[in-house]
């Protein structure tokens, strides 16, 4: 009986990676095991999770995240690279330059500007290598073999590939939070007194927009399923407690508004208007590239065999 149950169990499971839609419409039939309907409830549960966080199955099945309406695969996979190299450069002279000259490393990973420009550059990297890896085998995009396997990520587990999703809407949307509060807020006389703190400024509170707005132009993802909204909310929250543990263990505050002395009631007005800020912004993006994926639809069809992303169906 048990070895019966585990072989429908695994009936079940390659039914539900090769086949979803089928599985979907699946029914308990009469005189069917409970444990065995039970467990395919469980899997279907589990598809429509998934499907909610944006991760179809197949997973992105005309590599949206790895082609643009504008660029060759070729020529996209060396923008991100490039991309990727000079975020990364940029954070490394900001870490040495911290901790050689100005001695202020122990608190670089406190700012929520160097957190979001590190995810910035994590995003940027892992987008090359995929694209990279799409590029390569681009050739083969028409056959059989290689019409829903062109990119490493399409065969790696949901839990990674939802990552991925979830990097592209936090770098496509807090890097606007941190330039518009920077050039509202923060920025003095400072901002531009010597060459490294204007390099480095305008590196991280204006560049980082321009990457970012890179991605929403000027490629096929998105748009993110609205689920993402929820998960950049608790992002800020957890930034939230980083900053006030930056101040107990620390002595400051990272960003002069988060001070309750200072701000009083007001400090209530800047934390609600940051995660509004954060939901609008989400929003902007969502209708730009949908409205982008629109106008290039047709081209899109021509070449991607009429599936976009944010329309595929589970």
């Amino acid at each position: 009986m048990t070895i019966r149950f585990v072989c429908q169990l695994r009936t079940i499971v390659i039914d539900y990676v090769s086949q979803p839609v089928a599985l979907s419409r699946w029914r308990c039939v009469p005189g069917s095991a409970p444990h065995v309907a039970k467990a395919r409830l469980t899997i279907v549960a589990a598809m429509t999770v998934w499907t909610a966080l944006g991760v179809h199955t197949p997973f992105d099945p005309t590599c949206t995240l790895v082609t643009s309406h504008v660029f060759s695969p070729g020529t996209l996979a060396g923008i991100r690279l490039a991309l990727a190299i000079y975020s990364l450069v940029a954070l490394i002279v900001n870490i040495v330059w911290q901790a050689v000259v100005v001695d202020t490393i122990d608190s670089f990973f406190s700012y929520f500007t160097n957190l979001t420009y590190i995810g910035l550059c994590s995003y940027m990297w892992a987008s090359s290598v995929q694209t990279i890896a799409y590029a390569l085998h681009v050739r083969r995009f028409h056959t059989d073999s290689g019409a829903q396997r062109e990119y490493p990520l399409q065969r790696w587990p949901r839990i990674l590939q939802f990552l991925h999703l979830l990097l592209w809407s936090t770098v496509t949307t807090f890097p606007f939070i941190v330039t518009i509060v920077y050039w509202v807020l923060l920025a003095s006389s400072e901002t531009f007194a010597t060459r490294y703190s204007s390099w480095n400024n305008l590196t991280v509170h204006a560049m980082n927009s321009a990457f970012a707005l890179f991605e929403v132009l000027f490629t096929r993802a998105g748009p993110m399923p609205w689920t993402h909204i929820p998960f950049l909310i608790l992002l800020l929250g957890g930034y939230l407690g980083v900053a006030y543990i930056t101040y107990a263990t620390q002595g400051f505050y990272t960003y002069s508004f988060l001070n309750p002395k200072k701000q009083g009631a007001l400090l209530a007005a800047y934390i609600v208007g940051i995660a509004a800020a954060a939901v609008i912004l989400f929003t902007v993006v969502w209708c730009i590239t949908w409205v982008r994926n629109r106008i290039w639809k047709k081209d899109a069809s021509e070449k991607y065999d009429q599936v976009l992303m944010g329309e595929f169906k589970a």
